[in-house]
């Protein structure tokens, strides 16, 4: 087992404690609890908190049991065992300011309840984002 799975068993635990901890104490422990009973909103978000921490060390088990020992994981290795390239990033790409931009008109129009700014702000969005993942798919001769 990897040191990310471990770390997300030990989170998912923790949250898991903590949601029985705050369901009991919700539950029976508090002065309005007779009244309102279990409040169901942090119950809920810890629950699925809990869910999503175990999801991910599962997920980060089986990958790192199919994978060679990574730096992270070597007790004995240097710094430079972990350098090289970590990925293409794209420089000078707009893409990424004009799916921000389209996010705040989808968030606008979300807040308002703008039908027309929420339709605008999706559309928007979806194709920034298919420009996004086409800018260095489509050959130079067809820009």
């Amino acid at each position: 087992m990897g040191t990310g799975a471990r770390v997300f068993y030990a989170i998912g635990t923790f949250l898991a404690l903590m949601a029985v901890f705050y369901i009991i104490s919700t539950a029976w422990i508090g002065e309005d609890a007779w009244l309102f009973g279990t409040e169901w909103v942090g119950s809920v978000a810890l629950v699925l908190a809990t869910a999503l921490c175990f999801m991910l060390a599962v997920y980060l088990d089986f990958t790192e049991r199919r994978m060679d020992i990574v730096p992270e994981d070597w007790e004995e290795a240097e710094i430079e065992d972990g350098a090289g390239v970590l990925g293409f990033f794209s420089p000078s790409s707009i893409w990424p300011l004009a799916m921000a931009g389209a996010i705040f008109f989808l968030g606008l129009g979300i807040a308002f309840y703008q039908l027309w700014l929420i339709a605008f702000g999706a559309v928007f969005l979806i194709w920034a984002t298919t420009q996004l993942n086409l800018q260095y798919g489509i050959p130079r001769e067809k820009h």
